[in-house]
């Protein structure tokens, strides 16, 4: 029996969301823009010249930048050999859950709640519970923030107090930083899974535990015990029908938060884009017949485009090309691998939120030829009845076209 790989680059987008203007983001191409600074020397820092992701760009990189956007991304011009199209999104938001449930075939029903860029923003009775939850008088930040700036700037004080630093951003989401010794990693979680169903009643997305160590002296520095805590999705979902069926489920990198665990029978962790690619190495080489593999890199949106870092991002694009060409070959008969995204993040645009774009579907393992412009919703499809699952509410199956 055949299997399946879905694997998101977090962020990677290509363009051309027609809705883009509407979320002050017309013109946002995450690739496009990225390939355009490379070629005009602008991304020099741990790398040089034009952006070079030759094994996507066989399989329609370069084709599903221009399908979407009209942008001609240089060093991306390939004739593709995979099956390639751009997909639209059509839930009400640009982050992360939005993203990954409508892939798997759920759209979102509602609208997010976002946090006023206000000092402070949170209610007073939110903030009060947090404190309440966290055993403390009160809690720091309480404000929009980068994580790794306010972590810098209230580590200290949070040392001295004892209390938990509570931030958001521009995402539906409800942050929290502690000290992964002094404060406590178990408690550090138990107060985010504690103060999730509050938040979730709320619609805001997720509860964030973001665990740090350090001093003031030598610095502070997140760890990799990241923990979300998310809303669960709106209806069944493409893990939910393959658990049903009793196909293997296999989650590597976010996808167990991002899913609430629902419809995943083994989830991989790792610290870093590399420990998870080789989960996804060896996953191609063992995973059972007729597997689900779903797979978030998360590092293109982490560490690069909320920072703004041209060339980091270029940079991991490159590395992720390089190790798709060692991965593709340990594909079995009949497999096939999609690559996507879930949203935007153009490290050249003003602001440090994502960005609401167009997303390139990439497919090995299924022949060539263009899919066109394609709805998210129409990846889980596709993937369910290669699968062999019954058909979800939502999607159309790109293969039977």
């Amino acid at each position: 029996m055949s299997r399946a790989f879905l694997i998101v680059m977090d962020s990677v987008g290509c363009g051309g969301a027609p809705d883009a203007a509407e979320f002050g983001d017309a013109g946002a191409n995450t690739l496009g823009h990225i390939a355009e600074a490379c070629a005009a020397g602008a991304a020099e820092d741990g790398r040089s010249g034009p952006l070079r992701m030759p094994v996507l760009d066989r399989l329609g990189l370069g084709a599903a930048i221009r399908l979407a956007s009209g942008v001609a991304a240089p060093g991306l011009g390939a004739r593709p050999t995979g099956r390639w199209g751009a997909a639209t999104e059509q839930s009400r938001g640009k982050d992360t859950p939005s993203g990954h449930w409508e892939l798997a075939g759920q759209p979102v029903p509602w609208d997010w709640h976002y946090f006023p860029d206000t000092r402070p923003t949170f209610p007073p009775e939110l903030a009060a519970e947090a404190a309440r939850l966290a055993g403390t008088d009160g809690i720091l930040g309480n404000e929009h923030a980068s994580g790794t700036e306010i972590i810098a700037r209230l580590g200290p004080e949070h040392l001295r107090t004892g209390w938990p630093i509570c931030y958001t951003s521009a995402d539906s989401v409800f942050q929290i930083a502690a000290h992964e010794t002094a404060f406590g990693l178990d408690r550090l979680l138990q107060l985010c899974q504690a103060l999730a169903p509050r938040l979730h009643a709320m619609r805001v997305g997720r509860v964030i535990a973001r665990p740090f160590i350090g001093d003031p002296e030598t610095g502070f520095t997140r760890t990799a015990n990241r923990h979300d805590y998310a809303c669960a999705p709106p209806g069944p979902t493409l893990l939910d029908r393959a658990e049903e069926a009793r196909h293997p489920t296999h989650a590597i990198g976010k996808i167990s938060d991002i899913f609430s665990g629902r419809g995943i029978g083994h989830s991989h962790k790792g610290k870093d884009d590399a420990a998870l690619f080789d989960h996804l190495d060896r996953l191609a080489e063992t995973a059972e017949d007729g597997a689900l593999v779903f797979a978030n890199f998360v590092e293109f949106d982490a560490l690069y485009g909320h920072r703004r870092d041209v060339a980091g991002y270029a940079r991991a694009l490159e590395w992720f090309d390089a190790r798709v060409g060692g991965f593709l070959p340990r594909l079995r008969p009949g497999d096939i691998a999609v690559f996507t995204a879930d949203h935007g993040n153009d490290p050249t645009w003003r602001g440090t939120d994502h960005t609401r774009e167009r997303v390139p579907v990439l497919i090995a393992g299924a022949g060539a030829g263009a899919l066109g412009l394609l709805a998210f919703v129409d990846v889980g499809a596709t993937v369910a009845a290669h699968l062999g699952l019954e058909p979800g509410a939502h999607g159309t199956d790109l293969m039977a076209k």
